[in-house]
């Protein structure tokens, strides 16, 4: 693996972690009301951003 498949490999699990913390953050505000909505709006931000959980991981 080369040094910029790795910077892009920490990128990714660094979006994912920020994505999971604001999904934690948005239902915590929302008293889990939304949290249907808000979990949507992550698998879609996920699959836009190329983080998709059932992608697998790019080969060389």
């Amino acid at each position: 693996m080369g040094i910029f498949d790795r910077f892009k490999s920490q990128g990714r699990d660094k979006a994912k972690g920020m994505s999971d913390a604001a999904e934690k953050k948005a239902n915590e505000k929302t008293g889990n009301k939304y949290e249907s909505q808000v979990d949507s709006g992550q698998q879609q931000l996920h699959r836009r951003a190329g983080m998709d959980e059932e992608r697998p991981p790019e080969q060389p």
